[in-house]
C-alpha cells in the first residue's frame, strides 16, 4: 500500500492481495494520519493493481466514506479497472458512499509505502470487527451478511478474555 497528501488530499493505492494482515498498517494510517488531520479535503483511492480485497479491507474504506460525509467533505473517489471487483464494490454499496471510476490513469507523483504495522491478535480482531461493522452500517443487506461474523468474533474476543 502507497500513499501522497497534497494540500489536504489523500491519495491510497491498494495494490496486489489486500487482505487481513496487511490492513493493520491501513487502519493505523487512517486512524492516526488521515481522520487526524484538520486539513482533509478529499480522498482518492486507487484500486487499479489491486487483485483481490477482502471485508476487512473494504469495512476500512467505508470507513473514510462514512468520516467524509460526516465533515461535509462529499463522496471519496475509487479507481476501478477490475470488474470483479467493482462488482464487489456495487454490492457492498460503495457506489452510494463513493464515486467509482473506472479509469486507468496512471498517478504521476510518487507515493510512500505505507509503514508495517504489529498488532497482536485482539488488536487484529477488534480491527475486523470495527471493519465489518462499517460494512454492516452502509446497508441491510451487509448487515445481514456480516452479523454473525461480528457475533463470532466478539464471542471468541470475550472467552479470551
Amino acid at each position: 500500500m502507497q500513499y501522497a497528501v497534497h494540500n489536504g488530499t489523500y491519495v491510497l493505492k491498494l495494490r496486489g492481495d489486500v487482505r487481513v494482515p496487511v490492513c493493520t498498517s491501513l487502519e493505523t494510517f487512517v486512524e492516526e494520519r488521515l481522520l487526524c488531520d484538520n486539513n482533509l479535503r478529499a480522498v482518492l483511492i486507487d484500486l487499479t493493481e489491486t487483485e483481490a480485497i477482502d471485508s476487512t479491507a473494504l469495512g476500512l474504506l467505508a470507513r473514510i466514506a462514512v468520516v467524509l460525509q460526516d465533515r461535509g467533505l462529499g463522496r471519496p473517489i475509487i479507481l476501478c479497472i477490475n470488474p470483479d471487483i467493482e462488482r464487489i464494490l456495487v454490492s457492498m454499496g460503495f457506489d452510494k458512499v463513493f464515486r467509482i471510476l473506472q479509469t486507468t490513469a496512471a498517478l504521476r507523483d510518487r507515493l510512500d509505502e505505507l509503514p508495517a504495522d504489529h498488532l497482536s491478535e485482539d488488536e487484529v480482531t477488534q480491527a475486523v470487527i470495527d471493519a465489518h461493522r462499517t460494512l454492516m452500517s452502509l446497508n441491510e443487506n451487509n448487515q445481514q451478511s456480516f452479523s454473525s461474523l461480528v457475533d463470532a468474533l466478539e464471542s471468541e474476543q470475550r472467552h479470551r478474555h
